[in-house]
């Protein structure tokens, strides 16, 4: 069954489960394009989980997953890589940068696997290094930054090819109350601008304010779905 035609995004009845241990339990959603939707729930209760299936990093052990018209669930796994460089970003609660690179170069990357020339690429990565407020740190390496630092690099990356979409899981988890604010400024403005979808886990309320929606996860299911019912999520 294919996905609704206003939705960039549709997932239905998925379930996942580590080691025998459910972590989802039917959850379906979706997704309009440019939407800013922040997932919400309690630590544990399976956000990572349904974001790793959205984005193709996790096949569900049943379910399905659609991006646009593309059945995520059933595509080989290069095939899945190709969709997550070329299509989406991805920014964690930890930055995974490379140390062997520069802030810019790591910045850049998603450019340069595309094979955007250097120069347009530096330039690019640059301009939302600027506009995170990293500019200065572009010529150093990680080790010699502060996580705050790291962290926005990393959400420079994920934004640096305008993705179609934009998995955030808990993106200002290691930054202060400052921090947290601009940098989520910056990261749906940056959606709305562009007209990037943003998938946004979170179990900060405040944080969930500034999305379009919300979808609430409690225990690998829709908040209010039945025990053993496939959740749902009007849109």
């Amino acid at each position: 069954m294919a996905p609704p035609d206003n939705d960039i995004l549709w997932a239905r009845g998925l379930r996942y489960a580590y080691d025998g241990s459910p972590a989802l339990l039917g959850a379906s959603l979706g997704v309009r394009q440019g939407e800013i939707l922040a997932v919400t729930g309690p630590r544990g209760c399976g956000k990572s989980t349904l974001l790793g299936c959205l984005s193709g990093q996790l096949s569900p052990d049943d379910g399905e997953v659609w991006f646009n018209s593309v059945p995520v669930h059933t595509l080989a796994l290069a095939s899945r890589e190709r969709l997550r460089r070329d299509r989406f970003g991805w920014i964690g609660p930890t930055p995974q940068l490379v140390d062997e690179l520069t802030a810019w170069e790591n910045a850049a990357l998603p450019l340069l696997l595309a094979g955007v020339g250097q120069r347009k690429a530096r330039r690019t990565a640059l301009e939302w290094l600027d506009r995170l407020d990293v500019g200065e740190c572009a010529g150093k390496r990680p080790y010699a930054l502060l996580q705050a630092q790291r962290q926005r690099i990393a959400l420079a990356r994920a934004l640096v090819h305008q993705p179609d979409v934009l998995f955030a899981d808990e993106p200002t988890a290691p930054l202060h109350q400052a921090d947290r604010a601009q940098v989520l400024r910056t990261l749906t403005t940056a959606g709305r601008s562009h007209g990037i979808t943003v998938v946004l886990a979170t179990h900060d309320a405040e944080v969930a304010t500034l999305a379009d929606r919300t979808f609430t996860l409690v225990d690998g299911r829709a908040s209010g779905a039945p025990a053993e019912a496939a959740c749902s999520v009007s849109v």
